[in-house]
């Protein structure tokens, strides 16, 4: 088959990779027909690479169509058209049935003291083949496929596996008050996905703020009051502006470790990516610091009392918090990766013809599978107003 496979830094390629297998009796093998690039893979791209491996496959946010099943599989069979949440998730542990499929205890990964497997996501999570392929084995098929109608076209279903999850979660997390207010940092699609659903679900003020302009309009066409990064250099004085002087109820940082405007952990990160990769990967465990501007805005906007949901990925073992503004502020703090499978009967209803998260056209580029490597290049530099882009290995 055809698949994304890493091979360095800022290099990554489709080649011809051995067929996967059925191996366990309740694997399943999906022929992918849509597949999303997600920020998390730039991290791999470029942050990570000390963790991958040559020939990794990459992706994490796959659909499709079931091709082969194990013997003990009965909730899906051949034809059936499914998503696969990123999460590699059992759905019987103690974890999965608090609804914690991201720590799930039989796929954590105890050499890296991770939690659960992720598909086509590093050494830290597994280093389990991703969904940037013509084909993917799927484990546990009586738990963890997703299976959704015929008819409506991916589009409708694929943000199952990771965008509509993770930003589902990110509101819940932020807890805001039905008619309160939230701000949104980073409008990439988890962002500009968690605008949607704060006020879907009835924030009275959603503010987002990015520093690129596309992302800015898009979330402005939907009714989010926009803040551009590159003309408010306080932004916490503008959030309060808008809310009394308090700040929002809520921010979420959507933004993570590669945010802007931090130079020294920039050069740190950079610094990483070009060690050789067993020191690499040593420093970035023991040592690492992310690029905290965007958590610290948090911080800042977000009224006393409030909630900051940290949905961002952050990757440092070293990162110095503000813990004397955490605890005058009386700030609540919730982060963590999503748990896909937990959220997904939720938001399964609202996948209609109504589409009122705007799933239909949320994407801004479906390109080929030939073309990853193009669109990793174009996501990374935010170029050609990419913000969501989905490959197609294959048509069912």
């Amino acid at each position: 088959m055809r698949a994304l496979t890493y091979h360095g830094r800022r290099e990554v390629s489709v080649d011809t990779v051995p067929d996967p297998e059925i191996t366990e009796p309740d694997d399943i093998v999906v022929q992918i027909t849509t597949s999303g690039i997600c920020g998390s893979d730039l991290h791999l791209y470029e942050v990570l690479g000390p963790f991958m491996g040559e020939g990794d496959i990459l992706g994490h946010e796959p659909m499709g169509v079931v091709v082969e099943v194990g013997p003990e599989v009965a909730a899906v069979a051949p034809g059936d058209r499914v998503v696969v949440p990123f999460n590699v998730s059992c759905g019987t542990c103690w974890m999965c049935r608090q609804g914690l499929h991201s720590q799930c205890e039989t796929t954590q990964v105890h050499d890296y003291h991770s939690g659960a497997a992720l598909f086509g996501f590093s050494k830290l999570y597994g280093q389990v083949p991703g969904g940037q392929a013509e084909l993917l084995r799927v484990p546990f098929g009586n738990h963890l496929p997703v299976k959704v109608p015929d008819g409506p076209p991916d589009e409708r279903f694929v943000y199952l596996s990771d965008v509509l999850p993770t930003a589902w979660q990110a509101v819940s997390y932020a807890d805001i008050p039905r008619g309160g207010s939230v701000t949104v940092l980073g409008l990439g699609p988890i962002g500009d996905m968690a605008t949607r659903i704060a006020q879907h679900q009835g924030a009275e003020l959603v503010v987002g703020v990015d520093l690129v302009p596309e992302r800015l309009e898009r979330a402005r066409a939907h009714g989010v009051h926009t803040l551009d990064l590159r003309e408010h250099h306080d932004l916490g004085a503008a959030v309060r502006e808008l809310t009394q002087g308090r700040g929002t109820d809520a921010a979420i940082d959507a933004v993570g470790m590669e945010a802007h405007g931090a130079p020294v952990a920039r050069a740190a990160h950079q610094a990483v990516g070009l060690l050789p990769e067993s020191l690499g990967a040593r420093m970035m465990q023991r040592a690492g610091v992310d690029r905290l501007t965007a958590l610290n805005a948090a911080f800042d906007v977000v009224r006393r009392g409030g909630t900051v949901s940290v949905v961002g990925v952050y990757g440092g073992a070293a990162d110095p918090l503000p813990m004397l503004k955490l605890f005058d502020k009386q700030i609540q703090l919730r982060m963590g990766q999503a748990n896909v499978r937990h959220w997904v009967d939720e938001i399964l209803p609202l996948l209609t013809d109504e589409d009122p998260l705007g799933v239909d056209h949320f994407a801004t580029h479906s390109l080929p599978l030939e073309k990853a490597p193009e669109a990793y290049g174009a996501f990374q530099r935010k170029e050609d107003g990419m913000v969501k882009a989905l490959l197609k290995p294959s048509a069912a």
